[in-house]
């Protein structure tokens, strides 16, 4: 099964490390960052996992709820967390799914047989309120996630939900953002952008972030 941006994230029910979670109704009204590892007790994942603890107020600030996934049982990852909690000085808050069977690995086209065929790639998917996947990203096995990409993201696709503005490349919350082109109505823009806007050409406009 092929994943794609706009897609409903599949559900699904399946035992973790907070006990059996039921996919959707975990998550929901909250944005959701559903992230794979190949297997517990893996160096690069351990650090991120340590990383997404110590980031729970971030995520919490944006309504977000994270959830991990590893093929290995609940009982490797018990031991694995307290592995991270003692590596990472930190305390695990957030589930780890046990996808012994693969289901939601299949589900969530994260077995690619060229790279390994029994281990999951290392995905991670931005999930918003309404189950729609709004993002995707693959990283190789060396490469460890970048966090301030994920939150990045997050806040571009949540201003971006509210506003007719689009975020440019390298964008951080607070930047000048874009006005979409399809927005062409004067007294509208005036009407949504009170700090007016500077037209560098008639399809780029930029103008501070709105509130």
């Amino acid at each position: 099964m092929t994943i794609r941006l706009g897609d409903i994230a599949p559900d699904f029910e399946q035992d973790s490390s907070a006990g059996r979670i039921r996919f959707h109704e975990w998550l929901g009204n909250s944005w959701g960052v559903l992230f794979s590892h190949p297997a517990d007790f893996t160096p690069v994942c351990t650090t991120e996992l340590g990383l997404t603890a110590k980031l729970k107020g971030e995520f919490d600030k944006r309504g977000v709820k994270a959830i991990a996934l590893s093929v290995d049982p609940v009982d490797s990852h018990t031991r694995w967390i307290a592995d991270i909690n003692d590596t990472q000085n930190t305390t695990v808050n957030f589930p780890i799914i046990a996808d012994g069977d693969r289901k939601v690995s299949e589900l969530y086209d994260m077995i690619h047989p060229n790279a390994n065929a029994t281990l999951t790639v290392r995905s991670l998917f931005i999930i918003d309120p309404n189950k729609k996947v709004r993002l995707i990203i693959t990283y190789p096995a060396s490469t460890g996630r970048n966090f301030d990409e994920v939150l990045r993201v997050i806040d571009s696709l949540q201003l971006t939900d509210k506003h007719s503005v689009a975020t440019p490349g390298n964008w951080k919350h607070g930047d000048d953002v874009v006005i979409v082109p399809s927005l062409q109505d004067p007294d509208e823009i005036a009407r949504r952008f009170p700090a007016g806007y500077k037209a560098i050409r008639p399809y780029l406009r930029m103008t501070p972030q709105p509130k």
